[in-house]
């Protein structure tokens, strides 16, 4: 108990709020507040996913141009998914699907699967430990095929600026099942520029196709706002901690991610410089975004036995001025 509030929410805690209107209407979004500065927002209609993220009143995510979309205006052929990518902070792919859209045993499978786009059968919050915990239950299940279950758990501390990403995947189903998950966390505007410093310290880096390869010598570096920018995608190995960190000295904020290589063993960078298109993905998996056909033929496709479990984390920490950046650096 605090004697100088009223009701917990004026100081921090956890918001319901429902979009009206637009390709939006009707989406259940938690608003989160800590109380000392880490605000974001879980959107409950898309795999309770992070669709927004702003550290002391400055925004740190993309958000996309088609802005929020509700899960009735999926368009799963192809690459429909870019209809209704809102990006966020957080969109997660897979579960059976991630990266490029592709046909993979006989099955056509679409730009980074369908998880992102389905809502959770069940959400609930608590207080505990000094901590405000928001958990959901996602299903990604069909009828004579996978039956998978995402179980999230978003943690965010009271007295740190730090919040914890917490996913166990089950195979509900009575058969082995593909398993693809990728972390697809878009950083944007204003935290983002050309002014902006970039640190993933892997152990490897090489570029995802021929075009990707004409700017490897500039990865870490974002040019301004560029008409037709092509996409440039960077894939990073850890053999340690993972770990990826931007900071633009511009505003004196940043953030870094944290998650452990064992369990998600492929980090892929995504660059765009484009105008109104300006993002950088920072996106630990168990894959790649090259499509499941290309994991299963490179021997790299997950599989998860029925009634098995896989479990992963990823940590965000906000940063706050250069002695903390360079902290993180050492």
């Amino acid at each position: 108990m605090n004697a100088y509030i009223g009701h917990d929410t004026q100081y921090y805690g956890i918001e319901e709020h429902r979009l009206v209107g637009g390709k939006g209407d009707g989406m259940r979004l938690l608003q989160v507040r800590n109380g000392i500065g880490l605000e974001f927002t879980v959107s409950e209609d898309r795999c309770a996913d992070i669709s927004r993220l702003s550290f002391r009143g400055i925004n740190m995510n993309y958000f996309s141009a088609c802005g929020y979309v509700a899960p009735a205006y999926y368009d799963c052929i192809g690459a429909g998914f870019q209809k209704s990518f809102t990006a966020g902070f957080l969109t997660t792919c897979g579960l059976t699907a991630a990266g490029a859209p592709c046909e993979d045993n006989g099955e056509q499978l679409p730009l980074h699967g369908t998880i992102a786009n389905t809502p959770a059968d069940h959400v609930w919050w608590e207080e505990k430990d000094r901590e405000l915990q928001i958990h959901a239950a996602v299903k990604d299940e069909v009828q004579f095929n996978g039956k998978l279950l995402l179980e999230r758990t978003i943690t965010c501390s009271l007295d740190r600026n730090e919040m914890k990403i917490t996913d166990r995947v089950t195979n509900r189903g009575d058969a082995p099942s593909p398993l693809m998950i990728m972390y697809h966390m878009n950083m944007g505007y204003p935290l983002l520029s050309e002014k902006s410093q970039i640190w993933i310290p892997s152990d490897s880096v090489r570029a995802r196709d021929a075009h990707a390869q004409e700017g490897i010598g500039e990865w870490d570096r974002f040019l301004p706002p560029s008409a037709g920018f092509v996409e440039q995608c960077y894939y990073h190995e850890f053999s340690s901690q993972g770990k990826a960190a931007i900071y633009n000295p511009a505003i004196s904020q940043g953030l870094e991610i944290t998650f452990d290589p064992k369990q998600l063993g492929c980090f892929t960078q995504w660059k765009m410089c484009g105008v109104r298109d300006y993002a950088l993905g920072l996106e630990p998996g168990n894959c790649y975004p090259d499509g499941r056909d290309v994991m299963r033929r490179e021997g790299k496709l997950r599989m998860l036995d029925a009634g098995e479990c896989a479990d992963f984390e990823v940590s965000i920490r906000m940063i706050s001025g250069e002695k903390e950046w360079d902290k993180i650096r050492v």
